[in-house]
C-alpha cells in the first residue's frame, strides 16, 4: 500500500516477502518504520505486538494504514501499479546472486533430463496449481475472518457509545440533586443530610441507603419529640 501510494520511496529489495520468523518480520517492520519517518508521518508502529500475529492488532494498523493512503489519494487506486510484479523484481534485486545461480543449476539439469530422455512427473507440474488454490483459499477465510473482526469491533465500539452516553445521563442527574442540595436554604434539613450522606459515600462496595434511613428516621423522631413538648 505504501508502494503504490508513494511509487519509489520503499526499498522494496529489502523486503522480505517470505519471512516466516520474528526476525525476518521485524526486519520488514524496520523497513516500513524508515519508509514513515522518511516521509515524516507520526505513526510508531508496535512491530512487537504485530509480529505476535494476533488478528485484532493486525486488523487495527491495517485499517490505520488503510484510512492513511486513502486521505493521501482521495481513496484512487492506481490502475497500473502490479503488486506482483513489483514483489518479483524485489525479490530479484534481492537474491540476484542466488537466482543466478540456481538458474545456471535449472539450465544444466534440464540439459542432463532432455539427453537421457527422463519424463517430467506431472504430479510435480500439479503442484503450483494446486498451492495457487490454497492461496486463494487461505486468502478468502482471512477475508472472512477480517470481516467478522471488523463487524466485532463496530459493535463493541457502539456499546462503548451507548454506555458513555448513558454514565453522562445519570452523572448529570447526580449532579442536579447535588446542586440543590447545596441551595443554604435546603442544606441543613434532614432529607437533604440524608440524600448527601448517599451522595459523598466514600466506599464503593457497601450500600449507605442504611444509614441514610437511620439518619433520617432519629431526625423525624427528634421533630416529633420536640413538637410533643411544645404542645
Amino acid at each position: 500500500m505504501m508502494d503504490m501510494t508513494y511509487p519509489g520511496v520503499v526499498p522494496v529489495h529489502k523486503v522480505n516477502f517470505d519471512a516466516k520468523t520474528e526476525y525476518d518480520m521485524i526486519q520488514n517492520y524496520k523497513v516500513l518504520q524508515d519508509v514513515f519517518n522518511k516521509l515524516k508521518i507520526e505513526k510508531h508502529i508496535e512491530v512487537n505486538r504485530l509480529v505476535k500475529g494476533r488478528p485484532l492488532d493486525n486488523l487495527e494498523f491495517l485499517q490505520w494504514l488503510k484510512r492513511y493512503c486513502d486521505s493521501v489519494n482521495g481513496g484512487i487506486m492506481n490502475e497500473n501499479y502490479n503488486p506482483v510484479e513489483r514483489r518479483s523484481k524485489g525479490g530479484k534485486d534481492r537474491n540476484s546472486k542466488g537466482s543466478q545461480k540456481t538458474t545456471k543449476s535449472l539450465q544444466a539439469n534440464n540439459m542432463h533430463n532432455s539427453a537421457s530422455g527422463d519424463t517430467v512427473d506431472l504430479n510435480k507440474m500439479s503442484r503450483p496449481k494446486q498451492g495457487r488454490g490454497s492461496a486463494v483459499a487461505g486468502g478468502a477465510t482471512y477475508s472472512e475472518e477480517i470481516q467478522a473482526l471488523s463487524k466485532e469491533i463496530t459493535n463493541l465500539k457502539l456499546s462503548v457509545d451507548h454506555l458513555e452516553k448513558e454514565r453522562d445521563f445519570y452523572f448529570a442527574k447526580l449532579r442536579d440533586i447535588e446542586i440543590l442540595c447545596q441551595i443554604p436554604e435546603m442544606e441543613d434539613l434532614p432529607m437533604t443530610v440524608a440524600i448527601k450522606k448517599i451522595l459523598y459515600a466514600a466506599d464503593a462496595k457497601e450500600s449507605a441507603l442504611e444509614e441514610a434511613q437511620e439518619y433520617l428516621s432519629e431526625a423525624i423522631n427528634t421533630v416529633e419529640t420536640e413538637v410533643e413538648s411544645e404542645a
